[in-house]
C-alpha cells in the first residue's frame, strides 16, 4: 500500500521565484529564508519520496472568476508552469503526474461526497512551482511524480477551514488504500499572514502565525474553528491560504511529530512559514525508521 511519510508546509511568494531566477539565494535579504530549507533538503534525501501531493491555490492562471471550482484535482501526464503575471520566467521543467494515484484520489473523494473538478489538462502557477523549486533546488528533472489539488481562495464563497481539513483527511484515507507501494509527501502551499492590498497592505501577525504553527502539529482541529472572516481579520486577506496547510495536515493519518520549522519576516511583505511534519502510522513508523537508519545509521527525529 502507499503510505504518507510526512507533510511540508511552505510559503510560495512570487518574489521567491524571481530570486531563484536571478541567483539571489545568498544575498543578505534572501539568505535567512533560503537557509531555512537546508534541513528540509536533508530530510527529503533520507526519505526519498516517490510522489508529492500539492495542495495549492490557483491565482487566475488555470481558473478565473467566471469558472472557479472549490476543489480541483489534476489527472494529467504532466503539468507545465506558466506565469500568471508576476514575471517569473519559465525556468521549471514540466512536473510529471502520477495519473493512477490521481484517479484513485478523485474516485475516492467523490465517494466521500467531495464534488471535485477533474482536470486532465492543467497548468500550474507559482503556488505550485515555487515550493517544488524550494524543495528540490536546481533540479534538471523532478525526482518525484506529482498530484496537484487546487483549493479556491479567490472567489467567494470559499471553503471553510473545517472543510479543507476534512478534504485532507479524505485524501489521506485514499492514499492509504492505493495498492502501489509508494512513499508520499503532502505539501501545503501558501501563507502565512499577509495582505497585498488596501489600508492593511503589508499586514503581518507574528503571534497568530506562531500559534498556528504550534497548533498545526498537536491540535489542528483548533484551527478549523476559525471562520474565513476571522482568518482574514487575523492573518490578512491572503492569509486565508492557511487553508492549504490545514488540508496537508489533515492528510496525515497517524501520529505526527515536528521535524523542522522556520519562521522569517518579511519576505516581500509576507510572513514566511516553513514546517516539516513526519507521519507515524503503526506500519509506516517501522518502515520510516528503517529508511533513516539505512541512510545514516541513526533513527529519525522523535
Amino acid at each position: 500500500m502507499a503510505r504518507i511519510v510526512g507533510a511540508i508546509t511552505t510559503s510560495h511568494v512570487p518574489a521567491i521565484g524571481g530570486a531563484i531566477a536571478r541567483g539571489l539565494q545568498q544575498e543578505p535579504y534572501w539568505k535567512p529564508f533560503f537557509d531555512g530549507f537546508q534541513a528540509v533538503h536533508r530530510w527529503l534525501q533520507k526519505i526519498r519520496p516517490d510522489v508529492v501531493v500539492v495542495f495549492y491555490n490557483d491565482h487566475g492562471l488555470n481558473f478565473f472568476l467566471d469558472k472557479m471550482p472549490t476543489f480541483a484535482v489534476g489527472a494529467a501526464d504532466d503539468y507545465r508552469y506558466a506565469d500568471e503575471g508576476w514575471g517569473i520566467p519559465a525556468m521549471f521543467p514540466a512536473f510529471p503526474g502520477q495519473v493512477q494515484l490521481s484517479w484513485h484520489l478523485i474516485e475516492s473523494l467523490v465517494r466521500d461526497e467531495f464534488d471535485v473538478t477533474t482536470c486532465q489538462e492543467m497548468l500550474v502557477d507559482h503556488a505550485f512551482a515555487v515550493p517544488m523549486a524550494l524543495l528540490w533546488p536546481a533540479a534538471a528533472t523532478w525526482p518525484v511524480k506529482t498530484v496537484p489539488i487546487a483549493i479556491n481562495t479567490v472567489q467567494h464563497p470559499l471553503p471553510s477551514a473545517a472543510r479543507c481539513f476534512k478534504l485532507g483527511q479524505a485524501v489521506g484515507r485514499a492514499i492509504d488504500t492505493f495498492p502501489e507501494d509508494l512513499k508520499v509527501v503532502v505539501v501545503g502551499s501558501g501563507g502565512l499572514s499577509h495582505q497585498l492590498e488596501g489600508p492593511r497592505a503589508g499586514f503581518i501577525n507574528k503571534e497568530f502565525d506562531l500559534m498556528c504553527m504550534e497548533k498545526l502539529v498537536g491540535d489542528p482541529v483548533a484551527l478549523t474553528r476559525y471562520s474565513n472572516v476571522q482568518l482574514v481579520d487575523l492573518a490578512g486577506s491572503q492569509g486565508v491560504e492557511i487553508l492549504m496547510w490545514l488540508a496537508a495536515r489533515g492528510a496525515l493519518t497517524g501520529d505526527v511529530s515536528s521535524v523542522h520549522s522556520n519562521y522569517h519576516i518579511p519576505i516581500s511583505n509576507t510572513a514566511s512559514g516553513l514546517m516539516v511534519m513526519e507521519n507515524h502510522s503503526v506500519l509506516a513508523r517501522g518502515r520510516l525508521d528503517a529508511v533513516l537508519e539505512a541512510s545514516d545509521g541513526r533513527p529519525g527525529h522523535r
